[in-house]
């Protein structure tokens, strides 16, 4: 799925954050992209968001951390690969890292969910609260992302 929603937004800036180190490690060496963990220097830290909001790198993986204190005004797109399921904060604060303004660019976060697990009911809770908030949720399958379009609305 991941593999898909890269291609889907070669051109976009991406974050994929979770939480399991080892996963996110794993997924930085398949993509080739930069890591950004609780381990991470102050220094390489603010060199790597520089070079991810100058367009030096179009695709950031951080832990945790990215919850909080990040300012990253270009990312437009989001996958969440892991993470506290049934935390509505959470939820809240990764959203807020890309629908932050971007004069007219649209945003997407995903959220990858395996189907059959406790994670399944965590989704199904954090769509009830996203619709109350008022924001459009769109639930794909595997087989559904490569053909997926995200519609657009007008508010």
């Amino acid at each position: 799925v991941l593999d898909e929603l890269l291609v889907k937004h070669y051109k976009d800036q991406v974050l994929i954050i979770g939480m399991y180190l080892d996963q996110l490690e794993k997924v930085a060496r398949r993509y080739n992209a930069p890591l950004i963990t609780g381990k991470t220097s102050v220094r390489q830290r603010r060199d790597l968001y520089d070079q991810f909001k100058n367009g030096e790198i179009s695709t950031l993986i951080v832990s945790k951390v990215g919850n909080f204190a990040v300012d990253l005004p270009n990312a437009n797109v989001m996958v969440q690969i892991s993470g506290m399921f049934g935390s509505r904060q959470e939820e809240a604060q990764r959203l807020g890292r890309i629908l932050r303004p971007h004069g007219n660019s649209l945003a997407h976060f995903y959220t990858i969910v395996t189907k059959d697990t406790v994670d399944q009911q965590y989704g199904a809770n954090r769509q009830l609260f996203l619709t109350e908030q008022g924001y459009q949720y769109t639930i794909l399958y595997e087989d559904e992302v490569a053909d997926y379009e995200p519609a657009v609305f007008n508010s």
